[in-house]
């Protein structure tokens, strides 16, 4: 065995690539750079969404919100993922005092191809994907084979495609 055959079966294998959707929303502050500066800090973009401008569903009373869907090619795993996400949350200033309140940026995982996870931490797919309208409009234009027309017609809330990013 040569010493680049020893060294390669040395390393770690890396995990192969899986396919992942996040929401992204925002509403605070500039809402626009907040979502490009996140989707630019994102590692392994496949496709961004277009841009909605949404009604804020649950929660105390806020404005509206501008919500996109990326959608990665990444051998990271969830919780890894997760953290990802949560950097760049907290680098955007976000803070979490009131559940569903506003924010300067949310990013959530909603799918990765074969994950299916329920932990304290993390849940995949999100619990309640289907049933909001900004994660399902945004999500049917990267993915149509996994939102439904039915699906996005009876979800909750009200979009409206806005100027990309």
């Amino acid at each position: 065995m040569s010493s680049s055959e020893s060294a390669a079966s040395s390393q770690p294998a890396t995990a192969p690539a899986v396919r992942a959707f996040l929401s992204l929303g925002s509403n605070l502050g500039d809402r626009r750079q907040y979502l490009k500066a996140a989707v630019d800090s994102l590692p392994d973009v496949v496709a961004v969404s277009p841009v909605y401008e949404t009604d804020p569903v649950g929660g105390p009373e806020q404005g509206a919100y501008l919500n996109l869907v990326v959608e990665l090619s990444t051998s990271h795993s969830p919780d890894q993922l997760l953290g990802i996400c949560h950097r760049i949350e907290t680098a955007s200033d976000r803070v979490r005092d009131v559940r569903w309140g506003a924010r300067t940026l949310d990013i959530d995982i909603l799918w990765m191809d074969g994950v299916v996870q329920d932990s304290p931490r993390l849940t995949i797919p999100h619990p309640r994907w289907k049933e909001r309208r900004f994660v399902l409009a945004p999500l049917r234009d990267l993915a149509p084979e996994l939102v439904t027309e039915q699906e996005l017609n009876l979800a909750e809330g009200t979009v409206i495609r806005v100027d990309p990013l």
